[in-house]
């Protein structure tokens, strides 16, 4: 999985009937990569050259990281059913145009250089049948972390943020809520040259700024019903360039972003399932110890823990949800639910490229 935060690769080995995992390595993207991936989100020169090779690129860091799974769990290669390859998310239009998602990846390159069946293309289906291909995640947050008679919810905090919800009838759904990483550490990169803001250390020091935060929060996205998803194609420095006035310090704007995360993230919850008192985060988010203890002054009442405490560190859920995906192509099942993404059915997720 390499997601919207666009730091890097990580790999899981995952041991589908136990919910387990075996393994894990992280890769981060070369910087120029990194800048290459970051700059194809956007309308440029030469475009369909530019992430073929971009595509390439990403398929051999995967290839990259499966050799080293392999190499430090002792697997051999052959043991391994299926590899679920996410690719990298640059365009994400489910309702708009005529309706599109594109990750980068070649399906073909990674088959070539693992050896084993990929199954990659696992959005485009869904939103082939009316869907928002997003999020993928909740039926594999279903699997491990729902309970019986309780509801509980999920958040993952990547570049983007979103819920899933685990009713105790046995209902699920889940949609995006907005920004996560994606906006403070594009501003902290900008302004300090950091990839990211650690443990939210930078906008703490920082104070929110009350009417930045109502011009962002203003955003007609967080108004919307779900089923709802987004991405860099709306939440992007360019974005809140426009909502910026003059004087307004650069710690002051991280520390409203990250107020920006916690308010939209806590108002969706609210508003979706009040009566939640459960909230499990997960992805690197999760690890910015200034937005957990904002939630969690945002969320009284509301139990905030960590997919850890789960067995499942918080860097390693969103890949481990991709082979999840996998297996469930392997088993002819589908891997979408209408209710969360609004698709007209349930849908078998993904394109093979055999070994």
């Amino acid at each position: 999985m390499s997601g919207t935060s666009l730091d890097g690769i990580d790999g899981v080995l995952f041991d589908a009937d136990r919910l387990a995992v075996a393994g894990h390595v992280y890769r981060p993207f070369a910087p120029a990569l990194r800048e290459e991936l970051l700059a194809l989100n956007a309308p440029g020169a030469n475009e369909l050259h530019r992430a073929a090779l971009a595509a390439n690129a990403v398929s051999r860091g995967y290839a990259d990281v499966v050799a080293q799974l392999l190499e430090a769990t002792g697997v051999a290669r052959d043991r391994i059913r299926a590899l679920g390859a996410h690719g990298q998310t640059v365009r994400h239009q489910p309702g708009g145009f005529d309706g599109y998602t594109t990750q980068l990846l070649n399906g073909a390159l990674l088959a070539e250089q693992t050896g084993i069946d990929v199954v990659c293309d696992l959005r485009s289906r869904d939103v082939a049948a009316g869907g928002q291909g997003a999020p993928l995640v909740p039926a594999f947050h279903r699997a491990l972390f729902g309970r019986g008679g309780e509801d509980v919810a999920v958040l993952n905090l990547g570049g983007i943020a979103n819920l899933s919800l685990l009713h105790g009838d046995g209902r699920t759904g889940g949609f995006d809520c907005g920004p996560a990483n994606c906006l403070m550490d594009g501003w902290i990169a900008r302004h300090r040259g950091q990839a990211f803001d650690a443990d939210g250390a930078w906008a703490a020091s920082g104070r929110v700024l009350p009417e930045l935060l109502a011009i962002l929060l203003a955003e007609p996205f967080f108004a919307l019903p779900p089923p709802k998803s987004t991405g860099r194609d709306l939440f992007h420095l360019a974005w809140l360039e426009a909502r910026l006035t003059a004087g307004q310090a650069p710690e002051d704007v991280q520390a409203t972003l990250l107020e920006l995360t916690a308010r939209s993230t806590a108002d969706a919850l609210k508003a979706a399932m009040p009566q939640a008192r459960v909230l499990i985060a997960c992805g690197g988010g999760a690890l910015n110890g200034a937005l957990m203890r904002r939630l969690a002054a945002l969320l009284p009442g509301v139990a905030l823990q960590s997919s850890a405490e789960h067995g499942l560190p918080v860097d390693q859920v969103e890949a481990a949800a991709f082979a999840w995906l996998a297996q469930r192509f392997v088993q002819r099942l589908p891997g979408n639910l209408p209710a969360v993404t609004g698709a007209a059915g349930p849908r078998l997720l993904g394109a093979l490229y055999p070994a």
